[in-house]
């Protein structure tokens, strides 16, 4: 399983392409071969995924019922411009606009990628920094509420 680590500030260009940092390329030492997608985020983002790791939602994906209508919809919603990107020679990925205008990214805006576990979430700088003014007040109670009943994914509960 990928573990990705930290945050990064970056700058997207005049066409709309991003260098990838150097320490977080290290992170994906096969990204040349292998790939990546990106797609857009549950709230105002997007998401960049390893392409080992899109294919592993896909395969999630293709086993849900598609007789049901909530089932069809958010395959719609979740797939909609998926895009995969590949490096340039200078570590560069080009994002595709769609993308850009969905998560409210402008053209020569700062961005913030921040990793979560195996995969890469792509943030204007402002909406991130706006995300963590609603940082709750007792950061406790919201880890207590998480993770003290230890929900986990793999309990299926």
């Amino acid at each position: 399983m990928v573990q990705l680590l930290g945050e990064f500030d970056c700058k997207l260009d005049a066409k709309g392409r991003l260098m990838v940092p150097s320490s977080l390329k290290k992170q994906l030492p096969n990204v040349e071969q292998e790939g990546l997608v990106i797609n857009r985020g549950f709230e105002k983002h997007l998401v960049i995924y390893p392409k080992k790791v899109w294919e592993g939602i896909v395969e999630e994906l293709s086993k849900l019922n598609p007789y049901e209508q909530k089932t069809r919809e958010f395959i719609r919603y979740f797939t909609r411009g998926a895009t995969e990107l590949t490096l340039d020679a200078t570590g560069r990925v080009n994002l595709p606009k769609s993308l850009l205008e969905s998560a409210g990214i402008e053209i020569n805006a700062e961005l913030i990628l921040a990793c979560q576990f195996d995969k890469i979430e792509v943030w204007s700088k402002k909406a991130y920094e706006a995300l963590f003014d609603k940082e709750p007040e007792d950061f406790a109670i919201l880890a207590e509420e998480v993770m003290g009943g230890k929900k986990r994914a793999e309990d299926g509960k």
